[in-house]
């Protein structure tokens, strides 16, 4: 059943291939990759430029009032160092901006791998990975997902 190599017969053996992944660009020279969270999806596309964030048309600080959600969607530059480097072109449906937000950091985040393969620091601060957390459903019998009714003993 178990053959008993040696050490002779492990050196013969094949070098194992490394699949290296190739940079994906469009003729424009963008990179193009898609974003969720919760129910907003994103559908982004990062070339080389400026550093200037379109959302749906309108500029990043228009579209996104809070700081926090605009610090959100800059933490994949941040992390890669590329800050005031590439312009980004998102649109985003569905959800609230909390969610948006997320769902343009993923798409970013994912874009930028597909220009730069070799970064990993994406990887590391878990940007590439999909939050796959949702809203549970409500159910019947019940006021919420799992709030009942108040019971009344008398």
């Amino acid at each position: 059943m178990s053959e008993k190599k040696t050490l002779s017969d492990l050196k013969k053996t094949e070098a194992v291939e490394v699949e290296v992944r190739k940079v994906e660009k469009d003729e424009f020279g963008r990179s193009y990759a898609t974003g969720k969270r919760k129910d907003a999806v994103a559908r982004v596309w990062v070339k080389q430029g400026s550093g200037k964030i379109t959302v749906n048309g309108r500029d990043l600080e228009k579209y996104f009032p809070r700081p926090v959600l605009r610090m959100v969607i800059n933490q994949p530059f941040a992390v890669t160092n590329r800050e005031n480097e590439f312009d980004v072109v998102c649109t985003v449906k569905g959800g609230g901006l909390s969610g948006q937000a997320g769902a343009v950091r993923h798409g970013i985040s994912v874009a930028l791998n597909k220009f730069e393969p070799a970064r990993g620091a994406l990887k590391q601060s878990g940007f590439l990975t999909r939050d796959s957390r949702t809203v549970e459903r409500k159910k019947y019998g019940k006021a919420k997902a799992r709030r009942s009714f108040q019971f009344s003993k008398r």
